[in-house]
């Protein structure tokens, strides 16, 4: 039953959210700082409820599950569900309950679907991605990519724990299938490779660098040593230009082709220095090699793991066929042994499709874009048109006859056959932006649009979209306008397949290097600023940009705005300066400028790093931190041995104070809190001044020209996503990846990195520290520097994640007493009071979920209606098997939305259901859009009291009659 306020009461809601927003945080907080972009993925964000006509649909923006009626070819919703910071999959386990799974709250809320309630929930490793319900007896099966596990519960029990954990060989396992008698569970690793590595050749062997080895330069290589190698016979495509000089000698990518068999893109074998008996020469022991797993198969019963290999670089969604279990696979494959921009322009990666017999035997690829030409760069538009690019989702009809694929990047619908090839003659379907999840019932499509937060009703019979329904998104305007321009392959390429997210993936990486230099092109100038105008090597030191620059690896795009200039080298002075990239990489028939570059400026300035999952819940360094995949490099001992315990601790210290490069501290370029050089330059004594802003409002970070490279220019690179970055180890056989460190990812691991001779460590324990440190590196609260002390200059503030940030705990009379756990929640607690991060509470009732967050210093919880509020101990103690009590950390500036005022309108959630508005809308304020303003005792909501209130009211008390405001009936306010 839904009950009403006053006017007096309304009238206050503006001033409270005033006033709670001044003791949550001095800065004023709007609806556009209320809401943290990680740009999360998602998985699995669409489900049909077995046995029911409920459709569930994750809102990764919001961290709600929506609840639709679907049925009789109609879509309607019917409900928001709060649930973890960035939903990303969500599974029905029965037609009562589900699993959502949420990536940056590392927890799964386990749903009530008839409460409309979270009931429990459960704590995950790094980023969970997916769940599958498979086995028998029955099993959850949850893979969490930032740990590189897949963990088992018995979903039956009520309070979840894990049964077995599973390591798989692989890097970011995600998305789940399961085969058709539910005894096997597939698991595609996102980023699993494509049997492609580097050899190096750009180092100046020296006190500086001395591994890797320059294997590209040796005798022993199908060149004899010339470095660097042609790509055409005997000479370079496109043509060289005199006018540039002699390149640089720099590394080169190999890709395996056949067991053993390494080659690079002019048919050059590498094989004997890569896993033959000459690895030595690259620094490899004989008999190195990558694994290339795109999938890992679970045997339900035994929990054993095997692997299928050799499909693509991203394994984006995966799926079965009902009728005989055949695996499919859709995602992309990536052509970065192919050197020289010109010669990728507009084709540097495939969409493919991998499909299988069950077990994966008997594997074919499939080009889900036939009408492509192999090596074009640009088509007609209504070519372009038809291509479908960064492949999400895919989906089985019952027959097994035909398989729909979703296009996050094209937005578009397609069809596969049975054979696994594109259907020629099923005309692609344009859907929302963003289409990430699909449902199949019948001749009707559900489809996810992650970046409309949107779910669309498609006939499949004739192609229409037949309804949608838009869910509330508090993404800010200019992040939805800017997206499209890193994601949208038809706005943004030649060929309509490709876009700056087919190496950036996600807005993150590829895990890859590419050569994207040109031969043809002339040397650019620099004009940044040399070694931030330390006394560390002579004037000009920093040369002139070469065109043929060599492997690079791919970049983050996350927290790059404001880090000027960019690229490794520093070569680019801002964003803007990408423009042209649009037509010489992507095949574009114009660049991106102006105003249109403004705005994918400003969705790139939104994005945050995660929360740090090393860092402790108090967002501290670990002094214990356990160093797995990460081994003794040779220095001081034996080589290949586990490395062991890190104090992140003791590694700040080394990092700040031992003078661990030549004297320098690792400070004094690698600033605080980001890694990046200082935006400063050494101004006279003993002191640094700012460097003014460039004409496009760009920065100038840090350029050096000493790192032992064979180009003496590079930016000093930023060190948040290092613990991203395994699965390279040449002391190991096995690896999982074929690129490390340094600009082109030859170096293997960051324990070989600081194992270098620059740098003077004393001992494999303080190269554990200081590994340990690298791995805790992003999450800020780390010592500030100054521009009055050189040695350790003032570093540029970073957007990353207190780690704390999206932890959860779901309280009932089980626990709600549990002195370890309330030790957490107490340190949850001071972290939110000192206003480091924000906490907020639900609990469920029997009239629906009630909101709180915390305000001020102590443990004082505003309610979500305005007059109302308690105390952090007594929602604790209250906390009962029917009216469970749900915490959650959140950003400061996320606490009001996500706690008490969803829409951020003034008027907080409870407050509106109560005045019969819509807290989700925030043009749905009591008395507005249509909803009359309350009168008491005007039952009939016509404006006005009359004896048509009087006989309403007797209705709805001796007629059976119903209400939908119960306050109005009240007229003398006396309750």
């Amino acid at each position: 039953m839904t009950f009403c306020i006053s006017r007096s009461q309304l009238a206050i809601c503006g001033t409270a959210v005033l006033f709670f927003a001044l003791l949550l945080h001095p800065a004023s907080i709007s609806a556009q700082s209320s809401w943290t972009n990680w740009e999360s993925p998602p998985v699995h964000p669409l489900e049909k409820v077995p046995g029911t006509s409920l459709l569930l649909a994750v809102n990764t923006a919001d961290g709600q599950l929506e609840l639709h009626e679907a049925a009789g070819g109609s879509l309607s919703p019917v409900a928001s569900i709060p649930v973890g910071l960035d939903p990303v999959s969500v599974r029905a386990l029965s037609s009562t309950k589900a699993w959502v799974v949420n990536r940056i709250s590392d927890s799964i809320s386990i749903v009530d679907l008839d409460r409309g309630v979270v009931e429990w929930t459960i704590l995950t490793p790094d980023e969970p991605a997916d769940v599958a319900f498979a086995g028998d007896p029955l099993r959850a099966f949850v893979s969490c990519s930032g740990t590189d596990q897949v963990l088992v519960y018995d979903p039956l029990q009520a309070r979840p724990v894990p049964l077995a954990t599973l390591e798989i060989i692989g890097e970011e396992p995600r998305a789940l299938a399961v085969s058709p008698d539910g005894m096997t569970v597939y698991c595609a690793i996102f980023e699993s490779g494509n049997a492609t590595t580097i050899l190096g050749g750009g180092l100046e062997i020296s006190t500086t660098l001395a591994f890797p080895p320059n294997a590209v330069s040796h005798p022993a290589g199908p060149y004899g040593g010339v470095n660097p190698p042609p790509n055409s016979g005997n000479l370079f495509e496109p043509a060289f230009n005199p006018l540039a000089g002699t390149p640089p000698p720099v590394g080169l990518i190999v890709r395996r082709v056949a067991p053993g068999v390494w080659l690079d893109d002019n048919g050059g074998d590498w094989s004997n220095l890569v896993s033959g008996p000459q690895a030595e020469l690259s620094g490899r022991p004989v008999g190195w090699d990558l694994t290339d797993h795109d999938v890992a198969v679970i045997d339900t019963a035994s929990l054993t793991v095997g692997y299928i290999g050799g499909l693509m670089n991203i394994c984006m969604s995966i799926s079965v066929r009902p009728t005989d279990g055949a695996v499919s696979v859709i995602g992309t494959e990536a052509h970065n042994e192919i050197r020289f921009e010109p010669n990728l322009n507009g084709n540097f990666i495939d969409v493919v499709h991998a499909f299988g017999s069950a077990g994966g035997g008997s594997i074919t690829l499939n080009d889900l874009n036939p009408h492509l030409p192999d090596n074009g760069s640009s088509v007609a538009e209504d070519l372009r048109e038809i291509s479908i690019g960064d492949p999400r989702a895919l989906v089985w009809d019952s027959t097994g006859d035909f398989a729909y694929v979703a296009g996050k990047g094209s937005n578009n619908i397609i069809r596969i056959q049975a054979n696994g090839e594109r259907d020629p003659g099923f005309a692609p379907i344009d859907v929302g932006a963003g289409a990430t999840g699909l449902v199949l019932d019948g001749d009707l499509l559900y489809v996810h649009e992650h970046f409309d937060a949107a779910v669309s009703l498609v006939d499949l019979t004739s192609g229409q979209v037949l309804s949608r329904i838009s869910h509330h998104d508090p993404t800010p305007t200019p992040v939805k306008d800017g997206r499209r321009f890193l994601y949208d392959t038809h706005l943004t390429s030649g060929m309509g397949q490709v876009s700056c997210a087919s190496c950036h993936v996600d807005a993150r990486t590829d895990r890859l290097s590419w050569d994207l230099g040109d031969p043809s092109h002339d040397v650019e100038l620099f004009t940044e600023v040399c070694n931030m105008g330390l006394p560390i090597s002579p004037p000009g030191a920093c040369e002139d940009f070469h065109p043929m620059k060599g492997p690079m690896l791919t970049q983050t795009m996350q927290d790059i705005i404001g880090k000027e200039p960019h690229h490794w080298r520093g070569d680019r002075a801002g964003i803007e300066a990408f423009g042209a990239a649009f037509m010489l990489i992507n095949g574009d028939d114009q660049p991106v400028v102006g105003a249109s570059m403004q705005l994918f400026e400003d969705f790139l300035a939104s994005i945050h790093f995660p929360p740090n999952p090393h860092r402790n819940l108090d967002n501290s360094l670990p002094v214990a931190l356990e160093l797995e995949g990460h081994f003794t490099t040779g220095r001081f001992g034996s080589e290949g041995d586990p490395l062991g315990v890190g104090n992140a601790q003791t590694g700040l210290d080394l990092y700040r104070n031992a003078g661990l490069d030549g004297g320098l501290q690792c400070v004094t370029c690698h600033a605080l809190p980001i890694g990046i050089g200082p935006n400063a330059i050494l101004s006279g004594g003993l002191s640094m001044t700012e460097l003014p802003d460039g004409p496009m409002g760009e920065k100038h970070h840090g350029i050096v020209s000493v790192d032992g490279s064979s180009q003496p220019h590079f930016k000093i690179p930023q060190l948040r996503n290092i613990y991203k970055r395994s699965g390279f180890n040449t002391t190991q056989l096995q690896n999982t990846s074929g690129f490390g460190f340094l600009h082109d990812g030859s170096v293997d691991s960051i324990e070989r990195f600081l194992s270098e001779p620059a740098f003077d460590i004393q001992s494999d324990q303080q190269l554990a520290d200081l590994v340990a440190f690298m791995l805790a590196f992003s999450g800020s609260d780390l010592p500030e520097g100054s521009f009055s002390t050189p040695f350790e200059p003032l570093g540029t503030p970073s957007q990353d994640s207190h780690a704390a940030v999206g932890k959860q705990v779901t309280l009932d009379s089980s626990n709600n007493s549990d002195p370890v756990l309330l030790g957490v929640i107490e340190t949850v607690r001071q972290q939110a009071a000192q206003g480091k991060i924000g906490l907020i509470a639900r609990k469920n009732t029997a009239s629906g979920i009630r909101g709180y967050v915390l305000v001020g210093t102590g443990n004082l919880m505003q309610s979500d209606i305005v007059a109302e509020n308690t105390n952090l101990d007594a929602l604790i103690a209250a906390a009962s098997d029917t009216e469970e009590l749900t915490l959650m950390a959140v950003p400061l500036t996320s606490a009001i939305r996500m706690g008490i005022d969803r829409d951020m309108d003034g008027a907080f959630n409870g407050d509106e259901i109560l005045a019969c508005s819509d807290p989700a809308d925030p043009t749905s304020l009591p008395g507005s859009c249509g909803q009359p303003q309350f009168i008491r005792g005007d039952t009939n909501f016509d404006s006005g009291r009359d004896i048509s209130d009087v006989i309403t009211t007797l209705n709805y008390l001796f007629g059976g009659g119903t209400t939908t405001c119960e306050d109005a009936h009240d007229s003398n306010d006396d309750g």
